[in-house]
């Protein structure tokens, strides 16, 4: 039975050792995050439908908000244990799928506690297939996976793009949401029906030649609390952005969607530009350039708080430091630890408790302080990030680059090889 394993897995090894095979798999990623992106943001511009639908104020139906967030965690947390353990490209597949059902369900639901549910597990499967995305692209680039680490997640921006423009021209057309969910659940199936044909990738262990500074637990604390302090001001500034310039009369309400429009085009032009830039630069710097870009735009913001120039030049800003940060943090922690489907899960539980805290913490404040609580609450969570990532820089090593079996020696050096089950018990060590 080992043996079958250990055949199975060199042959996978096999499959994707040429450039073109790991780039057609790379390829099917690239298309499930557009359809993960177009999940993720069909909410928001179909929140007033929605109420209609389920006879249910606006204040009601944002509770969708908090259901699709904690169906992310619970997703995050699990997600790892199941990569580690089975083959990745059949739970992608089968979390595609239920992302087809649940978006499918969701403009037919006449219950608001119904659709809760229904949201909540869209919220579920869309974290898995993050979770397995980013694992998966680790695993079959390994120490070369930073450029298309950055094009994985620009993919994910153009799904998020894509989604409202789609759903505006639907509903005109349509007079209902109902086609607009049913168009953009009918792209996620043969994305389903592709990764059915591809081999899946196995983690290989790493065999480091220098001894480890610091142990794994402590960097992925550090990475994760990175990401909590991160993924909350992103989501602070794009969920934020439009409240604050309304309420300081800086835009009428169509510039202010405007404006929002512009901060996320302005976030996934910059990632699409950050392919090519972190073939080319280190993780670290490209990191501390986002990170000074992104808070010199709130920066301009407070400065100038009475100008709308200044808002909207900001606001391109802070897009355009913030677009990469996400996928260069995880090619800086691939370069400094394994990366096990556990670990990956770890860090977005963590996004996802930034993206409920911080937005959560302004809006208790924005009344009663002001508008300018939303930017100076991002502006510290990001140079709370920033003293973080330092603290990275200065004292964790970049690991030696790790030495892999040939496939044809797999089964002779098993140790090489970590399947489904050696993947989880390499999570966190050294």
């Amino acid at each position: 039975m080992e043996t079958s394993t250990l055949a199975t897995d060199a042959k996978i090894l096999s499959s994707l050792a040429s450039p073109r095979q790991k780039l057609i798999v790379t390829g099917a990623y690239y298309a499930a995050f557009i359809g993960l992106g177009l999940g993720v943001a069909a909410i928001g511009p179909t929140l007033p439908g929605l109420a209609q639908h389920t006879h249910t104020d606006l204040g009601g139906i944002s509770s969708l908000f908090t259901a699709h967030s904690m169906g992310y965690l619970l997703g995050c947390l699990l997600a790892g244990h199941i990569y580690d353990r089975v083959r990745g490209h059949p739970v992608m597949v089968a979390m595609l799928v239920v992302m087809a059902a649940t978006m499918f369900l969701v403009p037919l639901m006449p219950l608001l506690s119904l659709l809760t549910t229904v949201v909540f597990l869209l919220g579920l499967s869309g974290s898995i297939l993050d979770v397995g995305g980013n694992t998966l692209l680790v695993w079959v680039h390994q120490d070369k996976v930073a450029p298309y680490m950055n094009g994985l997640h620009a993919f994910f921006g153009v799904g998020t793009v894509i989604a409202p423009i789609v759903i505006a021209l639907l509903v005109q057309l349509s007079g209902d949401i109902i086609w607009a969910y049913w168009t953009l659940a009918l792209y996620l199936i043969p994305i389903a029906i592709w990764l059915t044909r591809l081999p899946s990738p196995t983690h290989r262990h790493n065999h480091d030649n220098a001894p480890a500074q610091i142990s794994d637990y402590p960097l992925v604390i550090l990475i994760v609390l990175l990401f909590i302090l991160y993924v909350g001001a992103e989501f602070a500034m794009g969920g934020w952005l439009y409240s604050y310039a309304v309420t300081l009369k800086l835009a009428d309400k169509v510039t202010a969607a405007y404006l929002t429009s512009v901060f996320w085009g302005a976030f996934t032009f910059a990632r699409l530009m950050g392919v090519p830039i972190s073939m080319r630069v280190r993780p670290r710097y490209i990191l501390l350039g986002d990170f000074a870009v992104a808070m010199l735009g709130i920066g301009l913001i407070l400065l100038w708080s009475g100008s709308s120039t200044v808002l909207w030049i900001g606001s391109v800003l802070t897009g355009f430091g913030m677009a990469s940060i996400i996928p260069v943090i995880l090619s800086l922690a691939e370069r400094r630890m394994v990366i096990t489907g556990r670990v990956t899960s770890f860090f977005f539980a963590g996004g996802s408790v930034g993206g409920m805290i911080l937005p959560w913490l302004i809006g208790q404040f924005f009344e009663p302080l002001g508008p300018s609580v939303a930017m100076w609450g991002i502006l510290l969570s990001l140079a709370t990030a920033t003293a973080v990532l330092l603290v990275i820089l200065k004292t964790t090593p970049v690991r030696a680059a790790p030495v892999h079996a040939l496939p044809s020696e797999a089964i002779s050096q098993p140790s090489s090889l970590s399947g489904s089950q050696s993947g989880a018990s390499s999570c966190g060590s050294g």
